[in-house]
């Protein structure tokens, strides 16, 4: 079978130049998929960490006995139940508390509690808080949780401006390959060429680059996803600890390059089609 020849191409600094764009634009692309997802990942995590959780302060000696009689009350729907004993609550308060301030009279008397059933949380803590201060680790993170989500989003909102980025590449590729082949343009449509003919074998130059551009890319973004996410790790404790990628992150991480090189070669083909019916008026 003897090979199909195709009838454009880009001379070679061009084609260098505009494969070291497109594999800048699938590095970008690669990192901003990597960072949302890991994000979404740890705030999943995070969130189901600590969902179940609440803390319970009593404040007044005068209310103890019946904060504690409500606890109790309600022990088969604990998981655990776990008083807190003074050096903790010290070092909860100590960013607060000034280096030689005694504070030990004055701390309430502290509970940590972990339910089997979230739902139970909101009925059991309107019961405890009629003498007692009930506080749910989710609602204490809630400020936490919500910078996090945010973050995600600047992340997919980096994502759909790189991949915009990448269309206007795209369109720019095709438009300057019909500007320097307008004369092998012109002899195809008088011999009869079909639109589909040119327009595959822009797609065709578009594939080649993007392809290799998608290899370099992804190649070049994978240690640097390690390397955030390693150091993520490196907190042990908080919301940074948790991020990561699970599986169905990994598969969008592998489909993303395929994704840009089929978006650019759909690209193409509608920008070259457009190019050829605004020549043929």
């Amino acid at each position: 079978m003897m090979k199909k020849p195709i009838v454009f191409s880009l001379m070679r600094d061009q084609s260098v130049f505009m494969t070291v764009i497109m594999s800048l634009l699938t590095f970008l692309a690669m990192l901003a998929l990597g960072i949302s997802l890991s994000i979404g990942t740890g705030i999943a995590r995070w969130r189901a960490q600590w969902d179940r959780f609440a803390t319970v302060q009593i404040m007044s000696t005068d209310n103890a006995a019946a904060a504690v009689k409500t606890i109790e009350q309600n022990r088969d729907k604990f998981e655990s139940v776990r008083e807190l004993n003074t050096p903790e609550m010290q070092d909860m308060l100590r960013p607060w508390l000034s280096g030689g301030a005694d504070l030990t009279k004055y701390l309430p008397k502290m509970y940590e509690i972990k339910f089997r059933d979230p739902a139970d949380m909101a009925s059991i803590g309107a019961d405890i808080s009629k003498n007692a201060r009930f506080l749910t680790h989710a609602s204490a993170l809630k400020t936490s949780m919500g910078a996090a989500t945010r973050l995600a989003w600047i992340s997919g909102l980096m994502l759909a401006l790189i991949l915009g980025t990448i269309g206007l590449c795209i369109t720019h590729i095709a438009r300057n390959t019909a500007q320097l082949h307008r004369r092998e343009l012109e002899i195809l449509t008088q011999i009869g060429a079909r639109d589909a003919f040119v327009a595959r074998q822009m797609q065709m130059i578009v594939a080649r680059i993007s392809l290799t551009a998608a290899l370099i890319g992804s190649a070049a973004a994978a240690p640097i996803l390690a390397l955030i996410l390693a150091t993520a790790h490196g907190a042990r404790v908080g919301l940074m600890a948790m991020m990561g990628l699970g599986g169905g992150a990994r598969a969008a991480l592998v489909a993303m390059p395929i994704v840009i090189v089929i978006f650019a070669i759909w690209a193409t083909r509608r920008t070259t089609f457009a190019l050829l019916k605004n020549d043929a008026a």
